[in-house]
């Protein structure tokens, strides 16, 4: 089968951006491909958090991972930070390349223009997030439309590497998710939680509904009577991911017409939203119950991840003339 690599940051609890965007697209995805899923640890040490937390929020978004249906029969789960051959190869991909490359990465340039002190770990950012995915020489990441430009690096990374030292790493293709930029409640900035702009997808109705009952909606409709535009309104873009289609029409067509105000159109989405994230909140509540098993099941998927980052290390530092390490492989 075709190997895939993707990973996520340990925010801790994921909302729906995160899983229209990619989780609900892995959970697919490890039933045609060989699905490598990593809780990205390492790469949240690039940008603020709390000590005190990280190993919290870990377990949790892993938790939620399982919850969301990734399949450790199917898939391998693990933390990123449990295999130290991630860190290692970045180290030598830094070396082939360019540092013209990181700083006209458009996330990068976003990120420290918002920021006084720019630590390395910004900039270097995208040469981790390749090594990620060459270490088990990942073939398909699937990806959002802001991350192409970081694929596209790693594909170049890719190139260089194996013109100066032979052939070893495949360039691997983006697999773009069908879900596009996914607004969030204010209407305005990507679906984010440092902007409390989201909906947890294992909320409570009730907060759910706290949270969407205020959400921005078409700016042409100020009152009830108002013919609004389903096409600019941010909700409207939420039903076509949580009600069937023919509702969906029914839904346009009375927002244009003026026949549905946004609050009942927000109390319709919220039904389907709620219904569709019932059975995840019940697996959830299972899994916290027995805390035990997913740490076993990050430990089985590090010791899966170790065999073959080892191997790729090993085969790397043998191109490249590196003295071997002899007690490389031990625990």
């Amino acid at each position: 089968m075709t190997r895939l690599f993707s990973g996520i940051q340990p925010s801790g609890e994921l909302h729906i951006g995160n899983f229209l965007g990619a989780i609900h697209n892995w959970v697919e995805l490890q039933n045609t491909y060989e699905a490598i899923y990593c809780v990205v640890d390492l790469h949240a040490l690039s940008g603020d958090f709390d000590p005190a937390i990280l190993s919290e929020r870990t377990l949790t978004m892993a938790r939620h991972l399982l919850a969301c249906g990734i399949d450790p029969d199917k898939s391998v789960l693990f933390v990123q930070g449990h295999v130290p051959e991630h860190a290692e190869l970045m180290w030598i991909f830094c070396s082939v390349t360019p540092i013209g490359e990181l700083e006209r990465m458009t996330q990068f340039k976003d990120k420290s223009a918002r920021q006084l002190s720019i630590n390395t770990g910004l900039l270097i950012y995208p040469v981790l997030q390749a090594a990620d995915i060459l270490l088990y020489k990942g073939e398909v990441v699937p990806v959002g439309e802001d991350q192409v430009q970081h694929l596209e690096l790693t594909r170049e990374i890719a190139r260089k590497f194996n013109t100066r030292f032979g052939p070893t790493f495949p360039e691997p293709a983006s697999r773009l998710s069908t879900a596009k930029r996914i607004v969030g409640l204010d209407g305005q900035a990507k679906m984010s939680k440092s902007l409390g702009n989201t909906i947890g997808i294992i909320e409570s109705p009730e907060s759910m509904w706290d949270k969407l009952r205020p959400a921005f909606t078409d700016p042409a409709r100020q009152r009830k009577s108002d013919p609004g535009e389903p096409t600019r309104c941010n909700i409207f873009t939420l039903h076509g991911y949580f009600t069937p289609a023919e509702n969906q029409n029914e839904i346009a067509s009375a927002c244009r017409g003026a026949t549905i105000g946004c609050f009942d159109c927000k109390k319709i989405l919220h039904k389907n939203m709620s219904d569709r994230f019932e059975p995840i909140r019940q697996r959830e509540a299972e899994l916290q119950s027995k805390p035990g098993y997913v740490v076993d099941v990050l430990e089985a998927g590090a010791s899966a991840a170790r065999s073959i980052a080892r191997q790729t290390v090993g085969e790397v530092r043998e191109k490249m003339g590196m003295l071997p390490c002899q007690t490389a492989g031990g625990d």
